[in-house]
């Protein structure tokens, strides 16, 4: 008890003191989920607000495939990536192999399926509603899908923050196509992994406890959008009951 409240004390102070051996693995990290998740959003949402609108043959088999993806285990990318950018791989001429590209490149292909996938629910459930509307005024597939998309901007939003999540709590790809190279391309996963392997509880509690506060402060800020967007879409419609009080007086 007493090795594990040392722990404890020593992990809060080197989170405190900013330990730069302790930020400086937390900065990549953030870079690296950032980067990936900044790429697959613009991607997924794309992709996924067409899927909605969209109806060709084959896209009940391309939804079950996605949903599928949606279970892809990170291990299977990093493999995949590592293949691919092997020297002997197909894209082992870019020389990213254990490199901070290497791993952006890993949680993007993680991330893409997720925004894919929640934004054609969200934009799909829209379509059922006003998408005869729009189409009745002559929009086609994708400028139904971009009216659409921004008309639901706020549960786009949340869903950045959900891929935000998945990308910044993974450890298996970015650990094979990474390398855990201290200095180059450790980040917390790999960092607590390691640190916990070889004994150094102080400091895999620390980073233990940031990715913890960066995946507590990741749900406050989804339950905020959607708290604001509750109350928001319900001011219309309190107008529209004050008015039609008033009237009615």
């Amino acid at each position: 008890m007493n090795t594990f409240t040392d722990s404890v004390l020593t992990a809060l102070n080197l989170v405190i003191s900013f330990d730069p051996a302790l930020w400086v693995v937390v900065t990549r990290s953030l870079a690296v989920s950032a980067t990936a998740c900044l790429l697959a959003y613009g991607l997924g949402v794309a992709l996924g607000a067409w899927l909605a609108v969209s109806r060709f043959r084959g896209r009940g088999a391309v939804l079950v495939g996605l949903n599928t993806l949606l279970a892809l285990p990170s291990v299977v990318v990093g493999l995949v990536v590592y293949l691919l950018l092997s020297r002997t791989g197909p894209l082992g001429f870019l020389g990213w192999m254990f490199s901070f590209q290497a791993m952006v490149l890993a949680q993007f292909i993680l991330v893409v399926p997720v925004v894919t996938a929640l934004t054609r629910q969200v934009v799909e459930d829209v379509e059922r509603q006003h998408g005869e509307q729009w189409a009745s005024l002559g929009a086609g597939p994708w400028v139904r899908s971009l009216l659409l998309a921004w008309d639901e901007r706020l549960a786009l939003l949340t869903i950045a923050v959900t891929a935000f999540g998945r990308a910044i709590s993974e450890v298996g790809a970015v650990m094979i196509v990474g390398g855990n190279i201290d200095g180059f391309t450790r980040v917390m996963t790999t960092a607590i992994a390691l640190e916990t392997s070889k004994g150094d509880l102080p400091l895999a509690l620390g980073l233990g406890m940031v990715l913890l506060a960066v995946v507590l402060l990741l749900n406050a800020l989804v339950a905020g959008l959607r708290l604001w967007g509750g109350r928001r879409d319900a001011r219309p419609a309190l107008r529209r009951s004050e008015a039609g009080v008033g009237a009615q007086a």
